[in-house]
């Protein structure tokens, strides 16, 4: 095996996020087994779990990792609506992409666009709106301005639905 340098901590942290790209988060995704029913199809609510950690990773790319924002905002943010369609299978060991768009914010919530892609080709798409909650009270609170700002920014970056 040749020598290569191996990638500092952050680094090698910051490329298990993902990408940013024209406004849209895209991770990457290996389907396991663990993921899969018997005939080796992914379980219907995997899919959840994948858009899951999806927005984790985001969140975190973005400067608004989860555990920095219940320590520093004292808030955290949980699903309210959730509707997913399922378009076409995904399988053991498929190589999928996790597209993430922001298509609204609201003063306590934000309105994102999930899309579960093999290739080109869109296994599920899912439509969430998640509000933001106060850790204490777990009662909607206002989403933190910076956040805000950030995540207004990446809506206006240009072209955010792919």
């Amino acid at each position: 095996m040749p020598d290569r340098p191996m990638p500092d901590r952050q680094e090698a942290a910051a490329a298990l996020s993902g990408t940013l790209e024209g406004g849209a988060h895209r991770y990457p995704l290996r389907v396991y087994y663990a993921d899969t029913d018997a005939g080796g199809v992914v379980y219907h609510g995997t899919y959840l779990a994948f858009a899951e950690r999806a927005r984790t990773e985001f969140l975190r790319l973005i400067g608004w990792d989860r555990v920095e924002m219940i320590d520093r905002a004292g808030v955290m943010f949980m699903v309210r609506k959730a509707e997913l369609d399922y378009l076409a299978p995904a399988r053991l060991d498929d190589l999928l992409d996790i597209v993430t768009t922001v298509e609204r914010i609201g003063g306590a919530s934000i309105g994102l666009r999930q899309s579960i892609r093999r290739g080109a080709d869109e296994l599920a798409v899912l439509s969430l709106v998640v509000v933001c909650v106060g850790v204490e009270a777990v009662r909607p609170q206002r989403l933190p301005e910076a956040l805000r700002r950030r995540l207004d920014e990446l809506m206006n970056s240009g072209n955010t639905r792919d």
